[in-house]
């Protein structure tokens, strides 16, 4: 397949299966102008092969909508792709082996970065200590997020770099640092990151998006999680190169300040609580393995100020909520601000709440009633669900077991939009719609068609727009074209495992995702209409 040359080509795709709801049995489509024109069938689609600047052969492939990440620390990401990661150490001792590699291998680093470590998936179960840490880099400042990135480990000479870091909430003598402690910590070993460097980390991100079949990312930035430069960087760079969209939020309780950066919303990880892996996220009842109730960053009546603030400003406000505690005090802050201003005005910002992890049937229903999108992460389930997993280590089993609960979310028709919280865990799209639809509680898994158009359709009815997200006439041509292998349509009555092909239902087919078969290769990303990546020939 050659590569359109701008978005104004007239393109022609024929020879495959086209994923639109315009036509359950489309094999062709015509894209003009950055907008798709028209789908239909193959016999039809010879009316257009004389006006078309290119018709480009599917050979039997996929066209689907391309995704939508609706949660993605883009500069992290590209870090974590360029630098350390941890993700993939079994131990404890192979984590520092892998610290002393790269110590070695970037001697001019200023700071050493890395990423992914998970204690609670190694033998002992605990994370390096700062002697460790110093003796493995020869004493150079190095950070080390915890792989939820609400903790993180740092030599000793990082935390000189910090003055007063001793005094601050979250510090440990020998432990990993939460709260303000890392907040301090972090924003120094970022801070010393180059501009350039930084750069190339965000192009290095949003290429592997692009390869991903990802078109879109909402990037979910903040005074405590990167920097203005960073921000406002970031959105330069995607609009003035091709790749996938970028929009922007920035988690900030100063409204005005939101705006003049060029944010959507002051949202996103606006923290009202931590995470489960990181014993911070806000409970009603105290962990399992741990004698406290995690933390609290804002109350029900600071969430209602700033929804107030968002709603009279015409942004978006959006909340970091993970534990039970913290999700009610966004609904009651919520419920609270649509009495002073309308629940209308409320419904129509279309405000947003990211992870919403521990939820209750009075929780959904209340995001139900509010309008609030949840923006959340299958993986998160595929990574620590489970009776042996995170979760249940932190929570006990039987409330792990309510965590992630999408089919509720799905009947009470609470809008869900998918994403990664990249790089917490991978950008992976379709690893996303299995995770959903292969939930480790059986009760919550959606359908493979709902998971899809959660990390599709879900992602730009999140940002407001309702237009885009699926290949019909007039909407943006942002799409990704797929080697995969057979297509199945599921049963309208099953939410899992009974497949049916038969082509009477009218349904689009998706790939058969059960765990076990390969999951769908990309071969060419379009974002309006402009290709953005094509895969090279194998």
């Amino acid at each position: 397949m050659s590569e359109s040359t701008a978005p104004s080509d007239t393109v022609l795709l024929r020879g495959g299966e086209v994923h639109s709801p315009a036509d359950p049995f489309a094999t062709a489509m015509v894209v003009e102008r950055g907008q798709v024109a028209w789908v239909g069938s193959e016999g039809a689609a010879d009316a257009f092969a004389d006006g078309v600047d290119e018709v480009v052969d599917l050979e039997g492939a996929l066209v689907t909508p391309a995704f939508t990440d609706a949660h993605v620390h883009t500069t992290a990401t590209g870090l974590a792709l360029t630098g350390l990661d941890l993700s993939d150490a079994p131990t404890l001792d192979a984590a520092l082996a892998l610290v002393r590699d790269f110590a070695a291998a970037r001697p001019a680093d200023r700071v050493l970065l890395g990423h992914g470590w998970d204690a609670a998936r190694w033998p002992g179960g605990r994370p390096p200590t700062r002697a460790e840490l110093d003796q493995a880099t020869g004493g150079r400042p190095l950070y080390l997020s915890r792989i939820d990135v609400h903790s993180a480990v740092a030599t000793s000479a990082l935390l000189d770099l910090v003055p007063g870091v001793t005094a601050r909430a979250g510090y440990a003598p020998d432990g990993p640092l939460t709260r303000d402690a890392h907040h301090a910590v972090r924003a120094a070993a970022l801070g010393a990151v180059g501009g350039e460097q930084r750069t190339e980390a965000q192009r290095a991100a949003l290429a592997h998006a692009a390869s991903l079949g990802i078109g879109s990312v909402h990037e979910c930035a903040g005074p405590d999680i990167s920097s203005e430069d960073d921000f406002t960087g970031l959105l330069r760079l995607a609009a003035g190169e091709p790749g996938p969209r970028v929009v922007g939020y920035w988690a900030d309780r100063d409204v005005e300040k939101a705006r003049a950066l060029g944010a959507l919303g002051a949202a996103g990880d606006l923290f009202v609580d931590g995470s489960l892996g990181s014993h911070t996220a806000c409970l009603h009842e105290p962990y399992l393995d741990a004698d406290h109730t995690g933390v609290v960053h804002l109350d029900a009546d600071a969430v209602a100020a700033h929804v107030v603030a968002c709603t009279e400003a015409g942004l978006q406000a959006g909340f970091h909520a993970i534990g039970d505690a913290a999700v009610a005090s966004v609904v009651e802050g919520v419920r609270a601000a649509a009495e002073k201003v309308g629940l209308a005005r409320v419904r129509a910002a279309r405000h947003r709440v990211e992870h919403a992890e521990m939820l209750t049937p009075e929780t959904v229903a209340g995001f139900a009633e509010l309008g609030l999108t949840a923006s959340v992460q299958p993986a998160f389930d595929a990574l620590w669900g489970g009776e042996d997993g995170m979760y249940a280590q932190r929570l006990g089993a039987e409330r792990a077991r309510t965590l992630n609960p999408f089919a509720a979310l799905l009947r009470a028709g609470v809008p869900l939009a998918f994403g990664s919280d990249s790089p917490v865990t991978p950008l992976d799209p379709w690893g996303t719609v299995r995770a959903a639809a292969f939930h480790r509680t059986p009760e919550h898994r959606v359908s493979v068609r709902a998971a899809f158009t959660a990390h599709t359709r879900g992602g730009w009815r999140a940002v407001g727009r309702d237009d885009a997200g699926t290949l019909v006439p007039g909407a943006p041509a942002d799409y990704a074209v797929w080697r995969t292998g057979h297509l199945v349509v599921q049963a309208p009555d099953d939410r899992v495992a009974r497949w049916s092909t038969d082509p009477r239902s009218g349904t689009p087919g998706l790939p058969d995702l059960t765990p076990g078969n390969d999951l769908p290769v990309c071969l060419r990303t379009v974002v309006g209409g402009r290709t953005v990546f094509v895969r090279p020939n194998e």
